[in-house]
């Protein structure tokens, strides 16, 4: 079942010079339920900006210009024109209802999201260390997340949950009475994904989990959250710039740049069949356990400016293989399989087909094998194209 379907979002920041920053240029996917889902890019590419605008966390000038964020959860109901709730079959963009009875979470009101919050998605923030507020104790924001959204619960029972969320994650109950400087950097990392479960939500979206740990930590925040989806059948929708992070606990995945999805589908493709220049550029720079002697070859240049995009692919500035075409229009996402087998470019309809947005697909083993190579990845070489 689809948990979480994303239509053609287009995110936009407001600037003093009445332009806008197209930080998410129509982008779609969605995400089962029960899927570990992953998005993965350099730091700017839209990743933070997409997962916020799902549950009307952006910043005060951020806004969803256009597109719909359809999720399949029991959500607040609507009012109609004469103030009567309902939840009906709808034709009409603007009201937040579908005919299959799933929700669009980009119209839903302020007042509404925030219901929508902690009880059906719930965010595991990209800096745990600035996440909990220092002057109350652990446990004590894990109750008020309980009670904000399950009043009428007891609020012994809600200390008692909020000590067992904790101990399920590796923290001694007692640890509950502490307060934040008193908890190590891995700690208040798993504190704070105890505080997203404390509703048991439907998702959970971990933005950099593992950013500023040890890979020891590391490894144990990962253990966390794949035991918490085993246990509960929560979906996870995981935010990294780390491409091993979404090799090591991915089912499926997309690789962003620029505001857009580059290349995206089973997380196994991606890595063994990968069919996309950026992403052959950024598995060169990571360091794989099989090649001791790997020389890491890091893509050259810096990414666009988002301000005012250029016309093209976002990424044929940086880009070896650009071609003509790639001057003139960004690529849509074609069916990779298709593409392999016939030879011709066709776009895939199916979000869980391997796609890639790259006008060369039919050509991957040429580019495959040059990808391979450091002389590919100069500047002298992408600017004698």
């Amino acid at each position: 079942m689809t948990l979480l379907e994303v239509e053609d979002l287009s995110v936009r920041y407001a600037v003093d010079d009445d332009s806008a920053v197209h930080a998410v240029d129509h982008v779609s996917f969605d995400v089962e339920a029960g899927e570990t889902y992953g998005l993965v890019g350099e730091s700017g590419c839209g990743k933070t900006t997409l997962a916020k605008s799902l549950i009307h966390l952006l910043d005060s000038n951020g806004y969803v210009e256009s597109g719909h964020v359809w999720y399949d959860g029991t959500l607040p109901a609507w009012e109609d024109d004469h103030g009567e709730a309902k939840q009906a079959v709808i034709d009409d963009p603007d009201k937040p209802v579908r005919g299959d009875g799933k929700t669009d979470l980009a119209a839903l009101s302020n007042s509404q999201i925030r219901d929508v919050r902690w009880r059906d998605i719930a965010l595991i923030p990209q800096s745990a260390m600035n996440a909990l507020n220092p002057v109350y104790k652990v446990g004590d924001q894990i109750t008020e997340a309980i009670l904000r959204h399950e009043p009428e619960t007891p609020k012994q029972e809600a200390d008692d949950r909020a000590r067992d969320l904790l101990e399920r994650v590796g923290i001694e109950p007692e640890r509950a009475d502490d307060y934040a400087h008193q908890f190590s950097g891995g700690m208040k990392q798993r504190a704070v994904i105890a505080m997203a479960m404390a509703c048991n939500p439907d998702m959970l979206i971990a933005d950099e989990p593992t950013t500023a740990l040890d890979v020891i930590i590391q490894d144990r925040i990962l253990e966390e959250l794949e035991a918490i989806q085993e246990e509960f059948g929560v979906s996870i929708l995981v935010i990294s710039h780390d491409i091993s992070v979404m090799a090591e606990i991915c089912d499926r995945m997309a690789v962003m740049y620029g505001g857009k999805i580059m290349e995206s589908g089973r997380t196994r493709d991606i890595f063994e069949e990968t069919s996309n220049p950026y992403t052959l550029g950024l598995k060169n720079s990571f360091p794989t356990i099989t090649e001791a002697d790997q020389e890491l070859v890091s893509i050259p240049g810096t990414p666009p400016t988002l301000r005012d995009p250029e016309e093209g692919c976002r990424f044929r500035a940086r880009c070896p293989f650009a071609i003509e075409e790639c001057h003139s229009s960004h690529p849509p996402m074609y069916d990779v399989e298709e593409a392999i087998e016939t030879g011709r470019l066709v776009e895939a309809a199916d979000q869980r087909a391997h796609r890639s947005a790259c006008y060369r697909v039919d050509e991957l083993d040429t580019i495959r094998t040059q990808a391979t190579k450091e002389e590919t990845w100069t500047e002298q070489t992408i600017e004698s194209r």
